[in-house]
């Protein structure tokens, strides 16, 4: 079982300066919460509690202070530097030690994940991935993203880079699974024309392997990925509803570490001591 996993949190956030300028996009607010703990605790959900952060040499100690050692919601977080932004698939080559020979989960730290029974379908995935498994997900655009064309079996027969003439609403989302070749699957990569080693790349290495699987996100599943302004916006809309109606937060972290019994009542209500005088403080203590 792979139970290591990798949020990829560096980038430069181009797309939604100025609002970038000077801060991390995944250290911006989704409603209650940053951008961060959205992906983590997806990460957490699905059973996965060693987690390395990556992030720019900048944020570093941002993320640090956000996070800290994760100690306290009974996950263990390391961290690590992306120098420059060189791809997603570059994330897998700067967790090489991290990794230990074995494989992973890989998350982008701008993409949210929201339904009943996430946490299952992703816990699965990991236990029954014997090459490489990407999460997809329909939508309405899907030559704004890298798509995947299923065969009447269901099974992956291509993958494409937002290609002009899509051959299926299937988004490939950024969460992905990933077995101990994958290091040196990496390392064989080339950089594209925007110097980047995609991860599009990588995952067409296990499709020709005959080695990759695609899971489609079950019915009521919710993706976003909040890498523009618009995207952030419809994001923390979306939250809002949710939480406003259902009185129920999505992706609170402490939470999640509660309700998988990494952390007990009391040190769930030592951890709201630090959110006095906010709702999320009376959040934390109803549960508690």
């Amino acid at each position: 079982m792979t139970s290591r996993g990798i949020l990829l949190a560096g980038g430069s956030g181009s797309r939604l300066r100025p609002l970038t300028t000077v801060v991390s996009k995944q250290l911006l607010p989704i409603y209650d919460k940053p951008v961060i703990h959205y992906p983590l605790a997806t990460l957490m959900l699905g059973g996965v509690r060693d987690i390395l952060v990556i992030t720019t040499p900048t944020e570093l100690p941002r993320f640090r202070e956000l996070l800290g050692t994760g100690e306290q919601w009974g996950i263990r977080l390391r961290y690590a530097v992306q120098p420059a932004p060189a791809g997603i698939a570059q994330a897998l080559l700067i967790g090489e030690d991290f990794l230990a020979g074995g494989g992973g989960t890989l998350i982008l730290g701008d993409n949210i994940f929201y339904g009943p029974g996430l946490g299952r379908q992703i816990a699965t995935r990991i236990r029954e991935n014997t090459g490489a498994t990407v999460f997809l997900h329909p939508v309405r655009d899907p030559e704004r993203y890298g798509v995947a064309e299923l065969d009447e079996a269901g099974a992956i027969v291509r993958i494409e880079e937002k290609p002009a003439r899509p051959a299926s609403p299937l988004a490939v989302t950024g969460l992905y699974i990933y077995d101990a070749q994958v290091v040196e699957l990496a390392k064989q990569l080339v950089p594209s024309a925007r110097g980047e080693l995609e991860i599009t790349d990588l995952n067409n290495l296990y499709l020709r392997a005959g080695r990759l699987r695609g899971h489609v996100l079950a019915r009521g599943t919710s993706w976003l990925d909040t890498g523009t302004p618009e995207a952030m916006l419809d994001a923390a809309t979306f939250v809002s509803v949710i939480e406003k109606r259902q009185g129920l937060k999505v992706s609170c972290v402490e939470e999640v570490a509660f309700r998988l019994g990494y952390i007990d009542a009391a040190q769930l209500a030592r951890l709201a001591d630090g959110y006095r005088g906010s709702s999320y403080e009376r959040y934390l203590r109803s549960l508690a």
